[in-house]
């Protein structure tokens, strides 16, 4: 997952995939079938690890407000780190490729749409904490949230600092009222 994360799909080579995990070629192709195979299956990990992370974040945290600025909080604060110079796997993934190959596609929208529910479920939270307004669509609002969070992982990969993001962040925050 960590090769593709880094050098994206058409650049993992399977020398290097190979080097990565361990396998041999043919064990490679006995467990997953394919290098596409094989990266699927890591934008499914990714994606259902990433999502369960930011359910238990939510959970744990004591208002759902704070769970949303501690997840923009967090990707100002990995300005100029290296997990911010690789992005985010899926948003680079749908940038590399996806909609020029229907299954990556799939997984992509699948994994967004997870991403989108954990925000949907802390919108829905904060607004029966009455940190944000009753009236609103916590469904466009979870989409406002995640392209902000795709915009801000574009960004940290792009080399902006830590206080452009966190201002950016702060802005974004600010219109859920």
């Amino acid at each position: 997952m960590a090769l593709f994360w880094e050098r994206g799909f058409a650049c993992a080579s399977l020398q290097d995939l190979l080097r990565a995990t361990g396998l041999s070629k043919s064990s490679l192709y006995q467990t997953f079938g394919s290098k596409q195979a094989l990266f699927a299956h890591c934008i499914r990990h990714y994606s259902e690890s990433r999502a369960a992370q930011m359910r238990a974040q939510l959970e744990a945290a004591p208002t759902a407000l704070g769970f949303l600025r501690g997840c923009f909080a967090e990707i100002a604060a990995s300005a100029g780190s290296a997990p911010a110079r690789r992005g985010c796997l899926v948003m680079n993934t749908a940038s590399e490729f996806a909609q020029s190959d229907a299954q990556i596609a799939t997984l992509v929208g699948d994994s967004l749409a997870g991403f989108r529910e954990v925000f949907r479920e802390a919108l829905e939270r904060a607004r029966h904490e009455g940190d944000i307004p009753a009236a609103g669509d916590t469904a466009a609002l979870a989409d406002y949230l995640l392209s902000n969070v795709s915009g801000l992982r574009t960004m940290a990969k792009a080399g902006a600092d830590r206080a452009r993001l966190q201002a950016t962040a702060d802005i974004a925050l600010r219109a859920l009222g």
